[in-house]
């Protein structure tokens, strides 16, 4: 390692610590930044990276736990954990992965850091452990994100999943250096991940500068080459037949994984094992079958400019924005017999293709509406498109904020981070300041809005567009608020009542609840928000409330913030008054 690794990774740390609205501490800022690189192919949004931070103590020696199921990051509220037709749909012998993250700004590996890890695991793996008593040990956000991989397992034991059990452990230090004793402890922890199931493997990875610097200063790449046999060509557009063997190519990054950036305008998500996708899957495995392209109706990829050489085509700002699971079926199906058969005939037959160039915006999103009309799609499934969106994000920009209606777009630009926002959090305070229920916000981080009625509340043509900037700033200004008291709150008690201080924020300005999110345009125009100060007094009381709740009823702390019940009691023991208690 060049010790100028060091030097730069720590620049650019800094830069990331400073540039926030709230800084924060270097090792802080270094647990972020590891979690977010240590997981570089994934593509997650800063909201999901920090959402998988495990703060304050108890940590087990975990900084950061994320759960994926076929390669996509699982929430609390992922649909195969709460409907068993979802689970019964998911690929047969799909991965489910458990990846830990441990950051430490030391300049070397230890052995402790590793007994630390192998001794949380034991505890937490363990799938008849008690959790009261794993209470005594562990943070509750560590404990919930060991449960979120264990309810998955359990949910899908009879799609035979494979389990892959990964551990990131980032320092400072040369990871080309790491001491045979500390070598030696990462692989009693792959064999102890090994047998923690009989579908499970362990694996086991040291980071340092180098490696962290390697990944920081590259961003996913939006410019490729497509080699074709066949096209016609219309003005700058392409129609092309392309052999699946490059087009498995064209799909994969340098892992062999699958380039999940260049899916990012799609409307949906893979669909795994359902009836669609297994007729792709049977059509590529059967040695008999007419020729693909007859039976698929094939890719569309959208992408401002399109150069052919010698049948190869350089396209520039690549989107396939339909065909998504054609690709990944395709990419599932083949991938592995593309690195060790690679001159099976079945490589030689043909995908179509579409390319489509335009820079405008406006008839990117028409593409994509037409192509995905094709097949049942619902409406919300569509709302990245929609003219809604479109227009919060030119507002947003007017006024110096991004609106992240395609996923990292801002980011991957070098925007400030603590002005962009994503749909889902927009969503989420629309539906907590502007409708009064902080408990659905809190409860549907992912899904909130695949309810096409939820959808028609939170996004309305007839909510002004100053209104969406105003809850976004004011779900900001509470976040950072609760960031910057001198007594933090746990990172568990953030997550459940950022929402609901930030409704009582709202109502407060208000007088009296609502659930008419036009109620705040005055507030929007003036730029009024609640002081310090104010929130301060709020909290306070929402923590006494919060606490009393769950001791009369008996709940936890989760389901109190999730519960409807306990927005009614809040507000009417504190004076507002209450909503229906009704959705």
């Amino acid at each position: 390692m060049s010790a100028n690794d060091r030097v730069l990774i720590d620049q650019i740390i800094e830069e990331q610590r400073n540039s926030l609205a709230v800084p924060l501490s270097f090792d802080e800022a270094f647990e972020r930044f590891a979690c977010e690189h240590a997981l570089h192919g994934f593509g997650l949004s800063d909201e999901e990276v920090e959402a998988g931070v495990i703060g304050g103590g108890n940590d087990g020696g975990v900084d950061g736990a994320y759960v994926f199921l076929g390669g996509r990051l699982l929430h609390e509220d992922s649909e195969v954990l709460h409907n068993p037709s979802a689970a019964a749909n998911v690929d047969h012998g799909v991965q489910l992965t458990l990846w830990l993250v441990q950051a430490k700004k030391s300049t070397s590996f230890s052995e402790l850091a590793l007994d630390k890890v192998a001794s949380t695991c034991s505890h937490l793996l363990d799938m008849s452990a008690d959790e009261s008593h794993l209470k005594v040990m562990y943070s509750e956000d560590l404990i919930a994100r060991f449960g979120l991989f264990k309810d998955a397992l359990r949910r899908l034991l009879k799609r035979h999943p494979t389990v892959l059990l990964k551990f990131s452990y980032v320092t400072r230090g040369d990871a080309n250096e790491v001491h045979a004793k500390v070598q030696a402890k990462a692989k009693l922890l792959e064999a102890q991940f090994d047998k923690a199931f009989a579908i499970s493997q362990g694996r086991v990875e040291f980071l340092g500068p180098a490696e962290l610097w390697k990944r920081a200063s590259t961003l996913p790449s939006y410019t490729l080459e497509l080699p074709y046999q066949e096209s016609i060509t219309h003005q700058t557009s392409h129609i092309a037949l392309v052999a699946l063997g490059d087009y498995v190519d064209f799909l994969s990054d340098d892992t062999g994984a699958i380039k999940s950036h260049i899916f990012d305008w799609n409307v949906r998500d893979y669909q795994g094992n359902v009836e669609v996708n297994q007729e792709i899957a049977a059509a590529l495995q059967n040695s008999a079958a007419p020729e693909f392209w007859w039976l698929n109706n094939g890719i569309t990829i959208v992408c401002s400019q399109a150069t052919s050489v010698g049948k190869r085509l350089s396209l520039s700002d690549v989107q396939i924005v339909n065909g998504l699971q054609t690709s990944y079926t395709i990419h599932e199906t083949l991938r592995e017999l593309y690195d060790t058969e690679p001159s099976d005939p079945v490589f030689t037959r043909l995908v179509q293709v579409r390319i489509l160039v335009t820079h405008d915006q406006a008839a990117r999103d028409a593409v994509i509406r037409a192509t995905n009309r094709q097949t049942a799609v619902p409406v919300a499934s569509l709302r990245a498109t929609d003219d809604i969106q479109r227009q919060i994000e030119s507002y947003f920009l007017e006024h110096e904020w991004f609106y992240d209606r395609r996923k990292n777009f801002y980011r991957n630009q070098g925007k400030p981070t603590n002005r962009i926002v994503s749909i889902p959090l927009l969503a989420q305070s629309v539906m907590a300041m502007g409708l009064g229920q902080p408990d659905h916000a809190r409860a549907r981080p992912s899904s909130l809005l695949k309810s096409n009625q939820d959808y028609r509340r939170v996004f309305s043509d007839k909510t002004e567009l100053a209104v969406y900037l105003w809850l976004a700033q004011a779900q900001r200004r509470v976040d950072e608020f609760l960031q910057t008291r001198p007594v933090p709150i746990s990172r568990s008690h953030h997550t459940n009542l950022h929402f609901h201080l930030a409704m009582l924020g709202a109502v407060d300005l208000i007088g009296g609840v609502f659930n008419d999110p036009n109620k705040l345009k005055n507030a929007a125009r003036e730029k009024v928000f609640p002081t310090e100060t104010r929130l301060e007094s709020l909290l306070t009381s929402l923590q006494e409330q919060f606490l009393n709740f769950q001791q009369e009823q008996l709940y936890g702390p989760d389901k109190t913030a999730k519960s409807r019940e306990f927005v009614h009691y809040l507000t009417m023991n504190l004076g507002y008054g209450s909503l229906a208690r009704g959705r």
